[in-house]
């Protein structure tokens, strides 16, 4: 069968005597079995429009009804529990005139101006608004630390930035320093080592004329020297000789005495002339 609908829109009394006003759509149809279809014919069949007229009125009866024993409280916290309530209530009255309800929709309740919704909502409206303006002052809180830290990071990045540069750029001018100074160093190193070389030989050169001198001057007026000198004691002792034999008057024995003492004088002299050469 068929599926239709029934709006209703009742006032209500609560259990505290708040008239509310109750918006609900009904969605029903007539039922499949044979004892619906025959009770839904009898009594709809030249008026099927009545169908929705009779069935809201039956609901707006049930809601008044149920409503009455709830605060205003459970019914805007437990608005399935009203709906299933009503429907459990209308279904035997609905049944009697052969239709099946599917499902009833509450769609709103005010209180027509009243504010006790709004006032009971008041204190949950004040806590999703603190929550959402302590949600806000952290995301504004979240926002500036993280800005804070892109500024730093920012600040130390360029910092890090700067003392590389200044890092290249000493290094980039000690290697200028370097090569500008490498061919000055390179030339007094040059100038240095020849200065060295020159003092060498000049050195060599002053060791070998001294040897020359030596050879040449000293050794020569050593060995005269000596001559001299051996000559000097070779005179003296002839004399002592000569002396010795004139006072024995033997002259004779003076001769014979040089004779044999000639060798002997002559071989010293020689010997300290060969040791001094």
């Amino acid at each position: 069968m068929a599926m239709c609908e029934s709006e209703v829109a009742e006032k209500c009394v609560t259990q505290q005597g708040i008239t509310l006003n109750v918006r609900a759509v009904i969605a029903f149809k007539v039922g499949n079995d044979t004892e619906s279809i025959i009770a839904a014919a009898q009594r709809f069949l030249s008026e099927q429009d009545q169908m929705s007229v009779l069935t809201g009125r039956i609901f707006a009866g049930h809601l008044r009804s149920i409503i009455g024993s709830m605060t205003v409280e459970e019914i805007i916290r437990e608005r399935q529990k009203l709906a299933t309530e009503v429907l459990d209530g209308s279904k035997e009255e609905m049944a009697r005139i052969g239709l099946t309800v599917d499902a009833l929709q509450i769609q709103s309740i005010d209180d027509d101006g009243l504010g006790y919704i709004d006032a009971m909502s008041a204190p949950h409206n004040a806590a999703i608004q603190q929550q959402a303006q302590i949600a806000q002052a952290k995301a504004n809180q979240a926002a500036a630390e993280a800005e804070q830290e892109s500024q730093r990071k920012q600040a130390e990045f360029a910092r890090q930035t700067a003392v590389v540069k200044a890092q290249y750029k000493a290094e980039i001018d000690k290697a200028q320093a370097e090569a500008a100074q490498a061919g000055p160093l390179a030339e007094a190193q040059a100038q240095r080592e020849v200065l060295e070389m020159r003092t060498e030989l000049a050195q060599r050169a002053a060791e070998l004329r001294q040897q020359e001198l030596v050879a040449e001057v000293v050794k020569p007026a050593e060995a005269e020297a000596e001559r001299v000198r051996i000559l000097a004691v070779a005179d003296a002792e002839k004399m002592k000789i000569q002396a010795e034999a004139a006072a024995s008057h033997n002259r004779v024995a003076l001769d014979r005495m040089l004779i044999d003492q000639l060798p002997v004088i002559v071989e010293k002299a020689a010997r300290g002339l060969a040791g001094r050469i």
